[in-house]
């Protein structure tokens, strides 16, 4: 019988039994490959699929402040637009010591686990700051366990932490010293208030029973009050929002924050006299507030705005939750290897790619990890043997040089259309808030931004081509810490707004 095309097939033997055979072999001259012209061919359909132009990046830009004006307006919008309850910007005066925890850091990048992080930070006034940190493993029995008991582990986390660094020595605690709080917690919250969040659902892995509905900050204080831990929880913050103030207490100049990573967010500071939901609080108009937009949501369920290609349909479709986080799931790190794999496999069910060979592995989703097209991207080599490496030792298959080329050129399309999106979203903050001919910086932070070649470039470049040379003015610049350093410093300055009697109900 002839091989079949996955490279796997049986003959029957005279002896009557069957032996299954493979067809891969080591000498790639022996199989049918594609021809550099076939791959050119099929290069220019992708082109044409992933290539955004410039008026259509203007079009989105228009929709997304479109969107964002929805969602200041009227709660419980697309985009949420969550008002943080952090008033202004920092000083960089703000001094003293501040503990802050973060739930739920991810260990590494490809690396499954989950670390709580405990840090105490004296800020030293002039944007300069110190920190000491610990991080304590969190099991994923933990994840599941009743919330209550994941809220006592914070509390006895942080209370080794306050114990081994209490004593007479430079940089430490005082004993019986009375510490305010800033409590990183990164999931979905509504907050009337900015020490108070109720957790609308779990994410990121976790599932703690008897927590979802309920005010997770309270939670949390009945774990300190069981520890006796001289702590004052004061502000429950979501990361974007910490990214925002770390980032202007360095650099003052930063007016907006955002996260390219596993996920995608922006906050910003918006005039309270522009958030028309929050009106009847009686806030000073003139005051201003940060803003978590949750900017993930755009253009989810409708889409009627964002280009979306059939491979984006199928990640979407399959995806646990279709039809939501629709911006998301084009420019985070969690999907663009699948985007990707979607691409190669349908090629490979055409009869283009890897003819002969066995592509089981490459069948299973999400099996191609984004940082393998960080890498093909940035392969320095001729032949491309960092493409070499990637095909044959994760997934068992030969390819020639025009196969690497074009598996090059194709993550180069989906990195690039990530990173010229996330400009859109940039660019629909700057439009609203009328940045554009003065300038700002842009705190980003996140493993794409931070670790994907080229992808702060193609930003820049993207603003470009949607505002012409202006786009210029608005230039990217790694964050500093948001979910230590920042929780800290909207801690200090929370404690300093009610300690002058400021809006002390909210």
């Amino acid at each position: 019988m002839p091989a079949s095309r996955r490279g796997s097939g049986s003959v029957i033997l005279p002896s009557g039994q069957t032996l299954a055979i493979h067809t891969r072999t080591q000498d790639e001259e022996d199989l049918p490959h594609a021809t550099k012209k076939t791959m050119a061919d099929h290069l220019r359909k992708y082109e044409s699929l992933f290539t955004l132009t410039p008026q259509r990046m203007r079009m989105i830009v228009e929709a997304f402040t479109e969107s964002l004006e929805l969602g200041l307006s009227k709660p419980h919008q697309i985009v949420p637009m969550i008002p943080t309850w952090v008033f202004g910007w920092p000083t960089g005066k703000e001094t003293g010591d501040y503990l802050a925890l973060d739930l739920g850091v991810q260990i590494s990048l490809g690396v499954s686990g989950t670390n709580l992080r405990v840090c105490l930070v004296t800020l030293q006034g002039d944007g300069k700051f110190e920190i000491t940190q610990t991080k304590y493993r969190l099991s994923e029995e933990q994840k599941q366990d009743d919330g209550q008991k994941l809220f006592d582990f914070c509390a006895e986390c942080l209370q080794t932490f306050v114990e081994s660094n209490t004593g007479d020595g430079p940089g430490q605690l005082r004993p019986g010293q009375l510490l305010p709080l800033g409590f990183t917690f990164s999931y979905p919250c509504t907050q009337d208030r900015v020490d108070h969040g109720e957790l609308i659902r779990w994410t990121k892995g976790f599932g703690a029973p008897n927590t979802e509905g309920r005010d997770v900050a309270d939670m949390f204080r009945k774990s300190l009050e069981k520890y006796q831990l001289p702590v004052q929880l004061t502000a429950l913050i979501n990361d974007t929002t910490g990214t925002l103030i770390a980032s202007s207490y360095v650099n003052p100049n930063t007016k907006i924050a955002v996260i390219f990573g596993t996920g995608c967010n922006a906050a910003y500071m918006e005039r309270v006299k522009d958030i028309p939901k929050i009106a009847q609080l009686g806030i000073d108009p003139a005051a201003e507030m940060a803003i978590n937009c949750e900017w993930g949501a755009f253009d989810s369920f409708e889409h009627e705005h964002l280009p979306r290609t059939k491979y984006d349909t199928v990640v979407d479709d399959t995806s646990n939750k279709p039809g939501e986080q629709a911006f998301e799931k084009l420019i985070s790190g969690r999907y663009l290897g699948e985007i990707f794999r979607l691409v190669i496999c349908e090629l490979i069910d055409e009869g283009v790619l890897f003819l002969g060979q066995n592509t089981y592995k490459l069948e299973k989703p999400y099996c191609f990890d984004t940082a393998f097209l960080s890498l093909m991207e940035s392969d320095p080599t001729d032949e491309l043997l960092m493409v070499i490496g990637i095909f044959t030792h994760f997934f068992a298959l030969e390819t020639t040089l025009a196969e690497r080329q074009f598996f090059r050129a194709l993550a180069k399309l989906v990195g690039r259309r990530a990173a010229r999106l996330s400009a859109c979203g940039i660019a629909a903050i700057v439009s609203r808030m009328g940045l554009l001919d003065e300038g700002c910086s842009v705190g980003a932070d996140g493993s794409l931004y931070n670790k994907y070649p080229g992808f702060a470039d193609r930003v820049h470049e993207g603003l470009v081509d949607i505002f012409g040379d202006r786009g210029r003015n608005i230039v990217t610049h790694h964050a500093e810490d948001g979910s230590g350093v920042g929780s800290a410093i909207i801690a200090a300055m929370t404690r300093a707004r009610r300690d002058a009697g400021l809006y002390p109900n909210v």
